[in-house]
């Protein structure tokens, strides 16, 4: 099948947080497509190198720590003095490890929120005004169905989650004024590979065959077609919304 195009990608600066696998890494190959010049960053080293030297020049990849904000925020500069000013940030980076009510002390509290949610704000932070210098840009903050549905052993996450929705909102009418969009895109059930090998049981197949209008499987390329049209001139008047592909579960 064929996809759209976008001319106003052709050249840009993207920053994606969380690159090397699953959603991320097909972001980065998407972006990478469209002739766009892509710097991101993850904890996995060994698949970031990999997925760099798979695109070839136009893809930097540094290992990063989205938890270490001074860490973040250094991998970010060292993209802009590659590439140049970045008009462009995926928030994407994120862990949906399963824990219950009671294995979540202050320290691991503080950990979900880091690694969920913390990170999105100082991404954005750190890039605001480069897009401004640059007259605008797009801010696409990664959700999750799971903020929406009916999941337990993951309090943590799915607050988080819950509060990325909060900040597109509030970020969105912070930074309109300088043509910088902010918009959340919300995955349902995506079928990546640590989803199929750790999470997608018989059971967990017939409760998306129960919930979803679509009968076809959420795939990573579904969610970046998304991300590509917010990231887009194409998009230019959406902002402060959440784009939902879950196949119809929401």
């Amino acid at each position: 099948m064929s996809y759209a195009a976008y001319p106003s990608l052709r050249d840009k600066t993207v920053v994606v947080s969380g690159g090397a696998t699953g959603l991320g890494a097909e972001f980065v190959r998407q972006f990478a497509a469209q002739g766009a010049r892509v710097g991101f960053v993850d904890i996995d080293a060994l698949h970031g190198e990999a997925l760099a030297a798979e695109i070839g020049p136009s893809a930097l990849f540094l290992p990063c720590d989205v938890r270490d904000v001074g860490s973040l925020e250094s991998a970010i500069d060292d993209i802009l003095h590659t590439f140049g000013p970045a008009t462009i940030l995926v928030n994407n980076a994120a862990h949906d490890k399963r824990h219950s009510i009671d294995e979540l002390d202050v320290d691991y509290w503080n950990d979900r929120m880091a690694v969920n949610l913390r990170h999105q704000f100082f991404a954005a932070r750190r890039l605001a005004p480069v897009m401004r210098a640059a007259g605008g840009g797009s801010i696409i903050n990664l959700g999750s169905i799971s903020a929406h549905i009916d999941l337990v052993d993951l309090v943590g996450y799915i607050t988080a989650k819950a509060g990325i929705e909060g900040l597109t909102r509030t970020l969105a009418r912070e930074l309109g004024g300088d043509r910088i969009r902010v918009n959340c895109v919300i995955p349902g059930w995506v079928m990546t590979e640590r989803q199929l090998r750790d999470w997608v049981t018989p059971e967990a197949d017939a409760q998306i065959d129960r919930n979803q209008c679509l009968s076809d499987r959420v795939l990573p390329a579904d969610v970046a077609r998304m991300v590509l049209w917010l990231a887009a001139d194409d998009s230019a008047m959406c902002t402060a919304q959440n784009w939902v592909v879950d196949g119809g579960w929401l």
